[in-house]
């Protein structure tokens, strides 16, 4: 069995999609590299073959009719043969040396007997122009080079959570959680990110920039204006967690708290992308969005409202709305994302 698969989701990533895959060879044989074309009219079927064919011990070119991102990476989880699993955009790259260095940790775990369930490791938002490329890191809350447990971990920030780019599961979690990501719907990471968190028992901090995500091009989804176009995929996503969220048995385990955080900071995006929209079609939404909150978990509705977010995103009229909006735009600088 492989030590790790790497799934890597591709539609139309002729342009890119050979730096991601070259950037994945120096795992050698302990990776296995499951190139999955999602119904690409390019030539992204015929680089991926291209690459099966150089390396058949290590590289799986898998074609789909097209689903979109999520249903590449549940296909990635049903043909996964590794231990542990992880995807990795073919616009993205990941770092050689702290590749290396994750792939070493993940062996000496397997020779100490240890098992974990989730390795956490950093990533960088790697836009395009910036000459500052903020590091997402998670050193002030994991503990360093160690399996942990819950209790173990301390606060996450405001605007520091977990995503797709910074875990890596064991894929027996992933089957375990019956994780399967819906059809042709943009911004499933976040269910990626929240659903396994329940099976996640033992975690592992590598204080490592292994993941580089690349932002910058004008039609990529993170984009903001193709955010707005695609708000109702958001708020279906948003819903989810939402949903997710309300089956919480202990709400007062760190677990539980860490996902209402990464909740929180969705639904500060959904709401926000609503306001700059800005037209009467947008608001009315951002009132059927928050309504909705309100009818499925009250109590849940008045955490998230009654927030130090919630408080911000609900100041009245356009001056608060603007308001709201600067507040954003703030963080956006801040942090460096789209």
């Amino acid at each position: 069995m492989k030590l790790l698969s790497v799934v890597v989701p591709c539609y139309n990533s002729q342009d890119y999609m050979r730096y991601c895959i070259e950037s994945l060879l120096p795992g050698g044989e302990s990776v296995e590299i499951l190139i999955v074309n999602d119904g690409s009219g390019d030539k992204t079927g015929e680089i991926a073959d291209e690459y099966a064919a150089k390396y058949p011990s290590i590289i799986k070119s898998i074609h789909q009719a097209n689903g979109g991102h999520g249903e590449a990476v549940n296909t990635g989880i049903r043909h996964a043969t590794g231990g542990y699993f992880k995807v990795v955009d073919s616009d993205d790259w990941v770092d050689t040396r702290a590749y290396l260095k994750i792939l070493a940790a993940l062996e000496q775990l397997e020779a100490d007997g240890e098992t974990i369930d989730l390795l956490v490791s950093n990533f960088v938002y790697d836009k395009e122009g910036a000459k500052f490329k903020k590091v997402m890191r998670y050193d002030n809350v994991l503990p360093e080079n160690k399996v942990l447990t819950w209790e173990e971990i301390g606060r996450f920030r405001k605007g520091q959570y977990l995503m797709m780019h910074s875990l890596l599961y064991r894929t027996a979690v992933l089957r375990e959680c019956g994780l399967v990501l819906p059809k042709h719907t943009f911004y499933v990471d976040n269910l990626y990110v929240t659903a396994p968190l329940p099976y996640v028992n033992k975690i592992y901090y590598s204080n490592t920039d292994l993941y580089r995500y690349y932002i910058g091009r004008a039609d990529q989804s993170v984009n903001e204006k193709v955010m707005i176009k695609r708000i109702d995929q958001q708020l279906k996503v948003n819903r989810l967690l939402i949903e997710q969220m309300s089956l919480q048995s202990n709400p007062s385990s760190k677990q539980s708290k860490y996902l209402f955080h990464h909740l929180e900071i969705v639904t500060m995006i959904s709401t926000i992308l609503l306001i700059r929209a800005g037209t009467k079609e947008h608001l009315q939404k951002k009132r059927e969005f928050w309504n909705y909150i309100k009818e499925t978990d009250l109590e849940l509705y008045h955490q998230l409202r009654y927030g130090m977010m919630g408080r911000l995103l609900s100041l009245p009229g356009r001056i608060g709305r603007s308001i709201s909006v600067g507040v954003y735009k703030i963080t956006q600088k801040v942090v460096g994302f789209n």
